[in-house]
Order: C-alpha cells, then sequence, then structure tokens
C-alpha cells in the first residue's frame, strides 16, 4: 500500500469547515465598515442641506385703522350763491321802476378761496368695515358777489346799480364716516350736518333827481348738510395722508332788510337775499394715538 504525500494548499472544496468561516468574516465587516462610514458621511450633508432650507416668513400684520386721531387739512373752496331784490313801491321809485330794480337785481355768483384747518375723530373696526365720527373747523372766507351797473329805469336813459354779496367766515361739519380698509389703504364715504355765518349785503344806486341810494343788510347762522368720499393712506402705524372732497348745502336763505332813500325824502322799502352751497376739495394728514 503506497501513501502519497501532497504539499500545498488544499483546493478550496476540500478546506474544512473552520477555516471557510475564517475567510468570510473579513468580508462581512468591511461591509459593515463601509455602510457605517457612508451614513457617517450622508449625516453633515443632511443637517447642512436642512440649514441652507429658507425659514418660512412670518405672515405680514394687517393694519388696524381702529383708534382715534386729530389732524390737519387744507385746499380749495368754492361757495355759489342765488341772489334776489325786491324793491316795494314808494314814493322814490314808480312801481314799474321798482320792478325794473327788482329783475336787474337777481343774479347768480361764485366765490373761490383757500380753506385750511384741523380735524378730530375715531374710528372702528369690524373686519374689513371702518366705521368712525369726525368733526373739523376751517377758516374759510369767501364772497360770492354781483354787480348791476349795466340797466336803466323804466325812462330808457336813467342808470341805476345794484350790488350784493355774501359773506363767510369759516365751515365746520360733523361727519359719520363709512368705509372699507384694504391693508394702508381706507376708502370711505361722509355724511353729516355742516355750519357756517353768513353775512348779506345789499346797494343800490341811481342817477334820478334828487338821487335814490340804499343799502340792505342781514346775517344768519346756517346749519346745513354736508356729503363726499375721501381716501386716506397710512404710511406709518402713527401718520396717515388723506385726500377728501365734501359738497355742502344749507336750506333757507340769508334775508336782508333796508330802504332807499333820497334828499327830498322819497324812499322804498329795499330787501334782498341769498343761498349757498360750497364744494370743497382738500388735503389732510393724522396722527392716531
Amino acid at each position: 500500500m503506497s501513501t502519497h504525500l501532497t504539499s500545498g494548499p488544499l483546493p478550496a472544496d476540500k478546506a474544512r469547515p473552520d477555516q471557510r468561516r475564517l475567510t468570510r468574516r473579513p468580508i462581512y465587516l468591511a461591509a459593515l465598515l463601509t455602510i457605517a462610514a457612508a451614513t457617517l458621511l450622508a449625516l453633515p450633508s443632511t443637517a447642512a442641506n436642512a440649514a441652507d432650507m429658507p425659514a418660512k416668513a412670518p405672515a405680514a400684520r394687517t393694519y388696524n385703522w381702529g383708534g382715534c386721531y386729530i389732524g390737519a387739512n387744507g385746499g380749495g373752496a368754492e361757495s355759489g350763491s342765488d341772489f334776489t331784490t325786491t324793491v316795494v313801491a314808494g314814493t322814490h321809485l314808480t312801481p314799474a321802476d321798482a320792478a325794473l330794480v327788482s329783475v336787474g337785481g337777481t343774479g347768480s355768483a361764485n366765490g373761490p378761496n383757500f380753506l385750511g384747518g384741523g380735524q378730530a375723530g375715531c374710528n372702528w373696526v369690524s373686519g374689513t368695515w371702518v366705521y368712525g365720527l369726525e368733526g373739523d373747523v376751517d377758516y374759510f372766507r369767501s364772497n360770492p358777489q354781483i354787480i348791476n351797473g349795466t340797466a336803466t329805469l323804466s325812462d330808457g336813459v336813467t342808470g341805476f346799480t345794484v350790488g350784493q354779496s355774501l359773506t363767510t367766515n369759516y365751515l365746520a361739519t360733523v361727519r359719520p364716516r363709512l368705509g372699507v380698509a384694504a391693508d394702508r389703504n381706507l376708502f370711505y364715504i361722509t355724511g353729516g350736518a355742516a355750519f357756517t355765518k353768513t353775512s348779506y349785503t345789499q346797494t343800490y344806486l341811481d342817477a334820478l333827481v334828487p338821487s335814490g341810494t340804499g343799502v340792505a343788510t342781514g346775517s344768519k347762522f346756517l346749519a346745513g348738510w354736508t356729503a363726499g368720499v375721501g381716501w386716506e393712506y397710512a404710511w406709518t402705524d402713527n401718520w396717515s395722508f388723506r385726500l377728501e372732497y365734501l359738497f355742502t348745502g344749507f336750506p333757507g336763505r340769508t334775508n336782508g332788510i333796508g330802504a332807499i332813500t333820497d334828499a327830498a325824502g322819497g324812499s322804498n322799502p329795499l330787501q334782498g337775499s341769498a343761498d349757498l352751497v360750497i364744494q370743497t376739495a382738500r388735503a389732510g394728514v393724522n396722527f392716531k394715538f
């Protein structure tokens, strides 16, 4: 019986079981180490990506129109008046002449001028609706007047002149406001009561012999109504700018009473009257408390 000794490693399929297990363990360990390293390398990248993501911006705060305020305004205004004259029959003018003077003293006129003053009020908010109450006082001197110096009496030759004027010095209003807010913009309508005082003057002069002269005067405190629209913009939380238009009317008329007299003692009662409407367009600034 012969025995063959073989040198060198055994074939793989002939290796012992414990040797096969030893050769596979380094492969498992290498795979685990590779996976762990890849995971650790990925963590900083994920954190960096998360840090690079922009933070969600907070929602913009809607402006709150509620609160009380005080401010100033200025702009232009124009008053308008219809004038009437009534001359009653007497001893200076004949009835025909008195009728001609009454017609000649009738007319209309406007009186534009600057106005300026201050206002104060409060607003309350319900959703997008803004409602409030405001009062204002403006200096406004207006003087619509008519002068008719081209007419003649019934003889067609003797001339006469009639002049009338209505003067105001201020305009005041008290008005509720109702508007819709779009953040810092407010669009509103407004209307309420208006107040002023008027002074009425009528003058008369003719070329009769003896010459007749006359004056009729009157004054009145007027209470009326006003209505309009406006836009206001809040450029900071406390300051706002606005534009506003108002139309104001005063029922009734301011009447003047006087007389036409001459050097011979003749006279005729002289009466006149005027109504009043005012349109205003103004800008203003308000400071909200």
